[in-house]
C-alpha cells in the first residue's frame, strides 16, 4: 500500500523534528523495510486524547503511546490546570502498573507537571489504580494520572487522568481537557525540563492509610475470625495487585492465602499469560492448578493495575468454574446489604449504582432491601458522579459493572479491586460458616430473585480499517435495527447516543437521562436485553446478552441455567454475530 500525502507529511515532521534518535531510527527502519501499513498505522491519526486519557499501542509514531504523545497530552492537561485553579498551589498526585515503560513514563509525565510549576506526587514505585484515586482526596490534589493499560495485551500503555475528588474527568472538565491538549500542536512546546524540587515521592504513608479504610469495609469480623484459615489462592498476574491484596487479606484476618509465585512477581512482559486479564479462564489457569492440588475454598486475580477481578469456586460437584462479572457484582450486592441489613447497619439513605449492560438483579436485590439504585453508562466516573451529586444526602453502599469492577464505599471513585478481594474473602468466609460453599451462595441469590444469565461477543477490528468497519456496524444497526430477534418481537430500542427510548410498539418515545454515549440495546417481548456498544479503549464492538428465567429452587439451577445458555446462543446465531 501507498502512504498518502498526509501520513507522509507526519513521517517527515518526525523524522525531522525535535524527536529523540531512538525514536528517529525506528521510523527510519520501517522505511527502509518498506513497512508501509505499519508506517501508516503508526501515522494516520494522532492517539486520541479521550474523555479517559491515553491508551495504545507503544511505540513511534503520533498514533502510538510514547513519551511525545504522552508529554503533549501532560502538557495539555497543566494548561489546564493552571487556567483552572489560578493564584492556588497546584497539586497532582501519580502512580503506574507494572507494564514496560510505565515507570518512565510515570517520571516523564511528573517531571512536565513539575516544570509547569505544578507539584508532582509520585509513587515511589508500582501501586494499584484504585490507591491513586484515594491519594488524590487524601493528598487534597486538584488532579491526578496512572500509567496503565488496565487488561489489554503487553503491547499497549495508558494513561488516566483524574479529577479532584478521585474520579476519572467527567463533563466540563473532559472536553474541556481534550482541547487544551488538541491545542499543543508541536512536541516543542512541552515543558520537559524538570522541575526535581517540585516532585515528592510517596509511598507506605498512603499504603497505611489505603489499607484503614479497605479493612474498615469489614461487616462480619466474626466469621473471618472463625473462619480465617479460609483457603485462598491469589494471583496479581504479573501486577501491581502483589502490593496490597496480601496486605489487605491479612488486616482483615485471613492466615490461608497462597500467591501463585510464577506470577508474583511484576513484569510488563507477563510470561505466564498470553493476556492479563481475569475474565478468561487461560489467565487464571496456574491460579485454577495450585487451588486443585490445595483444595482451596476461593481462587482470586486481580488484573495489572488492580481495578478489576476475578473469581473462581467449586460447584457442586467439585469443579472448579470462574464467576463472571455480573455474578459477581450481584454477589458483591446481595452481601453487602443483607449483611448490613444484619448487622443494624442499614439506613433510608442507602443507595447502589450499576451500569446500563450490568445484570438486572442488583437492581432487583436493591429492591427487596428498601435500598435505592441508580443505573449510569458503562465506566466507573459515571457512578462516581452520582455519589457526588447525592454527597451528603445519600449513602453510597457499591456498585459494579459487568466487566469484573466493583467500588465499595466511597473513599475510592474508581473500581477498585483490592477492596472488592478483601469482601470477596469475607463472603466466602461468611458462607462457609454458614454450612455452604460461594458458588451454593450464589445459587441460593438466584433461587431469590430469579436466574439471570448474561454473556458477552466481542469482535476485534484492527486497524484504521477496522474503526471504520465498528462505524459501520453501529450505523446499519441504527438505520436497521432488527424487529425479531430469537423469534420475539423486539419491543423497546434504547438510543444513548440520541438520547432516546423508543417503544416499537407505540412508537412513544421518551429520554433516558442520561449523557450521549454510542450504546445501542434492543429490549425483546420476555424483557431479555441485547446490548451494541463499541469499546473506548480497545479495537472492538461488544455485544451483550440478559436473559431470565425462574428459579423455584435451587436443584433446579442446571436445568434453568442451560436453557439460558441455549437462548442466548440462539440470539447470537440469529443476529448472526458468529
Amino acid at each position: 500500500m501507498a502512504l498518502t500525502p498526509d501520513i507522509q507529511a507526519k513521517i517527515n515532521t518526525w523524522l525531522s523534528g525535535n524527536y529523540d534518535a531512538a525514536t528517529k531510527a525506528n521510523i527510519q527502519q520501517l522505511i527502509d523495510a518498506d513497512q508501509n501499513e505499519a508506517l501508516s498505522d503508526a501515522f494516520y491519526r494522532d492517539l486520541e486524547f479521550g474523555t479517559g486519557g491515553l491508551r495504545g499501542i507503544m511505540g513511534s509514531g503520533s498514533n502510538r503511546m510514547n513519551r511525545y504523545t504522552l508529554g503533549m497530552a501532560t502538557q495539555g492537561l497543566s494548561n489546564y490546570l493552571l487556567k483552572s485553579f489560578p493564584g492556588q498551589e497546584i497539586k497532582v498526585a501519580l502512580a503506574h502498573d507494572s507494564r514496560n515503560n510505565s515507570r518512565e513514563f510515570a517520571r516523564i509525565a511528573a517531571g512536565i507537571f513539575s516544570a509547569n510549576g505544578i507539584t508532582a506526587y509520585l509513587f515511589e514505585d508500582l501501586r494499584p489504580t484504585p490507591e491513586l484515586s484515594f491519594a488524590i482526596r487524601h493528598l487534597g490534589c486538584q488532579s491526578g494520572c496512572v500509567i496503565t493499560a488496565s487488561h489489554n495485551p503487553k503491547e499497549y500503555n495508558g494513561y488516566k487522568v483524574y479529577w479532584q475528588d478521585g474520579s476519572q474527568v467527567v463533563a466540563p472538565h473532559d472536553q474541556n481537557i481534550i482541547a487544551e491538549v488538541n491545542a499543543i500542536t508541536s512536541v516543542d512546546e512541552v515543558k520537559f525540563q524538570a522541575d526535581e524540587s517540585r516532585i515528592h515521592l510517596i509511598g507506605a504513608e498512603l499504603d497505611a492509610a489505603y489499607l484503614a479504610q479497605v479493612k474498615s469495609l469489614s461487616i462480619n469480623p466474626a466469621a473471618i475470625a472463625r473462619q480465617h484459615d479460609l483457603s485462598i489462592v491469589y494471583t496479581p498476574l504479573h501486577g501491581t495487585g502483589i502490593t496490597m491484596v496480601p496486605q489487605a487479606l491479612a488486616q482483615l484476618g485471613f492466615t490461608n492465602v497462597h500467591i501463585v509465585e510464577a506470577q508474583s512477581t511484576p513484569d510488563g512482559n507477563f510470561p505466564t499469560v498470553l493476556s492479563p486479564n481475569p475474565e478468561e479462564k487461560v489467565a487464571m489457569q496456574m491460579a485454577l492448578d495450585q487451588a486443585r492440588q490445595l483444595d482451596a475454598d476461593l481462587v482470586i486475580a486481580t488484573d495489572p493495575d488492580a481495578d478489576r477481578v476475578g473469581i473462581a469456586v467449586k460447584n457442586n460437584q467439585g469443579e472448579w468454574v470462574l464467576v463472571n462479572g455480573n455474578q459477581t457484582a450481584a454477589l458483591l450486592t446481595h452481601y453487602l446489604l443483607s449483611a448490613r441489613q444484619k448487622a443494624g447497619k442499614m439506613t433510608d439513605q442507602d443507595f447502589i449504582v450499576y451500569t446500563i449492560v450490568t445484570s438486572e438483579v442488583l437492581g432487583d436485590i436493591a429492591r427487596a432491601h428498601g435500598v435505592a439504585s441508580y443505573q449510569t453508562l458503562t465506566g466507573f466516573k459515571y457512578i462516581a458522579s452520582i455519589i457526588r451529586e447525592l454527597e451528603g444526602k445519600q449513602t453510597y453502599i457499591g456498585g459494579g459493572e459487568e466487566s469484573y469492577g466493583y467500588m465499595i464505599g466511597d473513599f475510592v471513585r474508581d473500581k477498585d479491586a483490592v477492596s472488592a478481594c478483601a469482601l470477596l474473602a469475607e463472603m466466602a468466609a461468611v458462607a462457609k460458616d454458614n454450612g455452604q460453599t460461594l458458588y451454593q451462595a450464589m445459587v441460593e441469590m438466584y433461587a431469590t430473585y430469579g436466574l439471570y444469565k448474561e454473556d458477552l461477543i466481542s469482535l476485534t477490528k484492527k486497524g484504521q480499517r477496522g474503526a471504520e468497519e465498528i462505524q459501520e456496524m453501529m450505523r446499519e444497526l441504527r438505520a436497521n435495527p432488527p424487529h425479531t430477534i430469537a423469534n420475539l418481537p423486539v419491543v423497546e430500542l434504547r438510543d444513548y447516543k440520541t438520547g432516546f427510548i423508543k417503544n416499537l410498539q407505540t412508537g412513544q418515545e421518551t429520554p433516558t437521562g442520561l449523557e450521549s454515549s454510542n450504546v445501542l440495546q434492543f429490549i425483546l417481548a420476555d424483557g431479555s436485553k441485547i446490548s451494541a456498544r463499541p469499546s473506548g479503549t480497545e479495537p472492538k464492538i461488544k455485544f451483550y446478552f440478559s436473559v431470565k428465567h425462574p428459579l423455584k429452587s435451587v436443584v433446579d439451577y442446571d436445568q434453568a441455567n442451560q436453557k439460558l445458555t441455549d437462548y442466548i446462543n440462539l440470539i447470537i446465531e440469529d443476529m448472526q454475530l458468529k
